[in-house]
């Protein structure tokens, strides 16, 4: 990961360190690392998705860790030092200044520990649809929902999630929705 670290430039990776806090403080939903990752290629850097998603989550787990030891800026600068990391001096630079302006406000109540390990639920959208043929058979008429979930995983990532249901599936999942809510509201 500090070999893909040194690509980032400075900004670019400040700018990721600063959304993960933003997450971890519950302040945005999540890091779009898609949009982030496209940024950092056209300014001519070569790194992929999954590296750059790699880098939020180790810098995550950094982040929280330390908000979780209750580390001051001084602890986790010498903890990476003698964690024999090979960050590159620019990064370990960016991680102090955000840590120092921003680590400190961290919550990191049981509730948000446990919720953060899970995810979190971001959108959802949906489509009725009606398969009218294919290859193999000439008329289907077959009615189906296409759900997309918009999910943050613990990282911080935004990803999306789509599946298909037939009729009798939207129901029951509409149905456990409508039990979901009627709970809710007692609570």
């Amino acid at each position: 990961a500090a070999d893909k670290i040194r690509l980032i430039p400075q900004d670019f990776f400040a700018e990721l360190c600063e959304q993960i806090i933003q997450h971890l403080n519950h302040k945005i939903l999540g890091v779009n690392t898609a949009e982030l990752c496209q940024r950092i290629q056209t300014s001519g850097v070569e790194i992929n998705i999954g590296d750059l998603a790699k880098i939020a989550n180790i810098l995550s787990f950094l982040f929280s860790t330390a908000a979780r030891n209750n580390l001051s800026t001084e602890e986790l600068v010498t903890t990476l030092g003698s964690a024999g990391s090979t960050l590159p001096k620019h990064a370990v630079q960016v991680i102090r200044h955000v840590w120092n302006e921003q680590g400190k406000a961290i919550a990191v109540s049981q509730d948000a520990r446990t919720m953060a390990t899970v995810g979190q639920f971001v959108d959802m959208k949906w489509k009725l649809g009606v398969a009218m043929s294919s290859d193999t058979c000439r008329s289907l008429k077959y009615p189906y929902v296409t759900v997309t979930l918009t999910v943050a995983d613990p990282s911080g990532q935004v990803t999306d999630k789509s599946f298909e249901m037939t009729i009798p599936q939207f129901k029951n999942f509409f149905r456990q929705f409508k039990e979901m809510a009627s709970v809710l509201e007692t609570v």
